[in-house]
């Protein structure tokens, strides 16, 4: 029999069309409530502490925890709505306090200790001595060994900052979602392709609205600001998008962040100085693979240092350019996009619009599957799920070569209203062995496409299909590890600079003529992609490529620096140190009422706070690792088998570095990055 609360029905997958919001505080109370009595009684175990009395039923808690949550969380994400929004925020809350008790709970502690000291600690399978020495960083890292006011000030402030990031995040959501552009005059689209209008068509049906609707949600507004032949109509839909969230701009301080910056960088502070760190990003890497501060700015700085030259000369080519096509002296930032698809078209035949009919999004799901089991000898299939969040999702099951199940996945893949833009991969259930059997993973896929119009199939952009194949590289992290134990198991335990590997890494078959046959076909004869549009998209492949690197390297050393120069006695705002950094490494200094750092949500509403260099620095290790499979062929059994072993399977329970080593044969290098970037010179 079904449970009355569909959240605390754990016999199934996520009952998401029975989920409502008055269905949330009564399950994460009773999830909380059962799991600070089984606490109680784990606490005070102390020296008889062992893996079968004590870390297994606190992995039971955990897991009960997450699979109630897992699904709030990701409706938030997707399906906002206002009655959901205020319940998420507030279980959220009881979440932090709980996880902090938690991690203060000194009792805890001594029963991982305990298992760590114990005579048969050694005899404990890796991943399982992985997990316990994770847990006693971890208390370390949550304050416990703070006392008095010390540890109530640190809980305080990382309830605080939960609840900021939160509001963080919300705030941009609710900025893009608040502003429109409605054109009726046809030269107002000029340069516009047709699909771009069809949805810009569509959404002004949808709205009431004549002519053409444009919004700030990536599939409106990138084709907008590439191809708009309307430079004063650019300006105001960059104008718009920059300034999300902040106090200027066409929303002028409605969703303002800037304050809320100010609390989360002063508060990261204090909490890494409580606990005895110089600043945050010391704190971060106490997790990481990096080892300092200045390790990580070296690494960022030679990249930069090996970019710049060919960075400027780039720049100096699109602005000849802007000249020679249309007498255009001054280049700002709502051109930048333009004049370079302009230039790319001319130098190479080929942009991203052209490729569109080649890349139709069944084909490429499709193809992306029977590409990963080629690498990796599984099985991508539909799968029956008795209920989903919305009518577009699709769900699907990896079995390997045995028939054995390995995971299964959500894919929500495209742009609507009340939906966070961009991205991503979560965590839906983590695999685990509970009472003899597996628990299998389950992985959200989310991105936010073109949805289709008037019936008509959506057509990717190679980009957007980069961007497919990446979230699928986490999900395979996540569904393909053969770990049994949750905190370890997949994505978890991983760190943080090295959660981008399999994602980085299966960009690369979107770029190889035999992954490349099996993902295009065009949408109306079933054509794959022709060697000759093939060719110019490889030679375009590097088209600005400094300039790229230099973009990333310029958010990472922002980030960076934010976090480990921070003063609270100068209360340094955010702006003015991404200034400092520009005039280091920007070769492209935006405008002056450019706001980033107010929808830099990554690190001030996710997860990439001190980390956001773990882009390049797993860039390193993604290019690095194919070139082994560009030595023995980019479908090479045995070389996909490595892989699979070697860095999927084991999840987090090894070390990142021990388990790149073991598939690479030696340490990672540098030069596979500059020569798939073609700075290697």
């Amino acid at each position: 029999m079904s449970h009355a609360n569909p959240l605390l029905d754990f016999s199934t997958l996520p009952r998401f069309a029975e989920i409502k919001p008055e269905h949330v505080r009564p399950a994460v109370e009773t999830v909380l409530r059962e799991a600070r009595a089984a606490i109680e009684r784990l606490e005070t175990l102390g020296e008889s502490a062992r893996w079968d009395n004590f870390v297994e039923p606190l992995e039971e808690i955990e897991d009960r925890i997450d699979r109630v949550w897992a699904p709030v969380s990701h409706l938030n994400s997707v399906m906002d709505s206002a009655d959901l929004r205020a319940v998420h925020d507030e279980c959220l809350a009881a979440l932090v306090n709980f996880n902090t008790d938690v991690a203060q709970n000194e009792g805890l502690y001594r029963g991982f200790q305990a298992v760590s000291d114990g005579a048969r600690f050694a005899e404990l399978a890796p991943a399982r001595r992985k997990l316990v020495e994770n847990a006693l960083r971890d208390f370390r890292l949550g304050g416990v060994a703070l006392t008095g006011e010390s540890r109530q000030r640190f809980k305080a402030v990382s309830e605080r900052l939960s609840e900021l990031s939160n509001r963080f995040s919300q705030n941009v959501l609710d900025a893009t979602d608040a502003w429109s552009m409605n054109l009726t005059d046809p030269a107002d689209v000029a340069g516009l392709p047709e699909s771009a209008l069809d949805l810009a068509r569509e959404e002004a049906r949808a709205r009431g609205e004549e002519g053409w609707t444009f919004t700030l949600k990536a599939p409106s507004y990138i084709p907008f600001i590439t191809y708009a032949d309307a430079r004063e109509l650019r300006r105001r839909i960059y104008e718009a998008y920059v300034t999300r969230a902040s106090e200027t701009g066409p929303d002028t301080g409605r969703f303002d962040n800037t304050s809320i910056m100010s609390e989360i960088l002063a508060l990261r502070h204090e909490k890494a100085t409580l606990l005895g760190f110089a600043n945050y990003a010391e704190y971060s890497l106490e997790s990481k693979m990096a080892s300092t501060v200045g390790e990580v700015r070296d690494f960022l700085l030679d990249l930069a240092d090996r970019s710049l030259p060919s960075a400027r000369r780039e720049l100096a080519e699109l602005r000849e350019f802007a000249r020679r096509l249309d007498g255009t002296d001054v280049l700002e930032s709502w051109d930048m996009p333009y004049y370079a698809e302009k230039l790319k078209e001319e130098r190479y035949q080929i942009n991203e619009e052209s490729l569109r009919p080649w890349f139709p999004l069944g084909r490429v799901l499709d193809g992306m599957f029977e590409v990963v089991s080629r690498l990796f000898g599984v099985t991508v299939r539909p799968a029956e799920t008795a209920q989903r969040w919305h009518d577009s999702v699709q769900f699907f099951e990896i079995v390997d070569g045995g028939g054995e199940l390995r995971g299964r996945f959500y894919v929500d893949l495209y742009a609507r209203a009340h939906k966070r833009g961009g991205a991503w991969m979560a965590e839906c259930v983590n695999r685990r062995r509970r009472e003899g059997s597996v628990q299998h993973p389950v992985a959200f896929l989310v991105c936010n496409f073109s949805p289709p119009v008037e019936g008509r199939e959506t057509l990717l952009t190679h980009d957007e299909v980069l961007t497919l194949f990446h979230e699928f590289g986490h999900g395979l992290h996540h569904m393909l590890t053969r770990v049994d134990e949750a905190a370890v198991s997949g994505i978890n335990g991983v760190a943080w600079d090295a959660v981008e590997l399999p994602s980085q890494f299966l960009e690369n078959w979107c770029w190889e003529r035999e992954a490349l046959d099996l993902v295009s076909g065009h949408h109306e004869s079933g054509e794959p992609l022709p060697a000759d549009m093939l060719e110019r998209l490889n030679d375009a492949r590097n088209f600005q490529a400094a300039m790229q690197m230099l973009r990333q390297i310029e958010f990472s050393l922002f980030d960076l620096e934010l976090h480990s120069t921070f003063d609270a006695a100068s209360g340094r705002p955010a702006q003015s140190v991404l200034d400092a950094v520009r005039e280091r490494v920007a070769v492209v200094t935006p405008p002056a009422f450019n706001r980033f750092p107010n929808s830099f949500s990554h690190i001030f509403g996710g997860g990439y706070a001190a980390g956001y260099y773990s882009y390049k620095w797993a860039e390193v290790l993604a290019a690095d690792a194919f070139e082994r499979f560009r030595e023995t062929g980019i479908f090479n059994a045995d070389t996909g088998r490595s892989f699979l072993v070697n860095i999927l399977e084991p999840g987090g329970s090894r070390d990142a570095m021990d388990l790149f080593v073991a598939f690479r044969g030696r340490k990672p290098d540098v030069a596979a990055l500059l020569r798939q970037s073609g700075l290697a010179a």
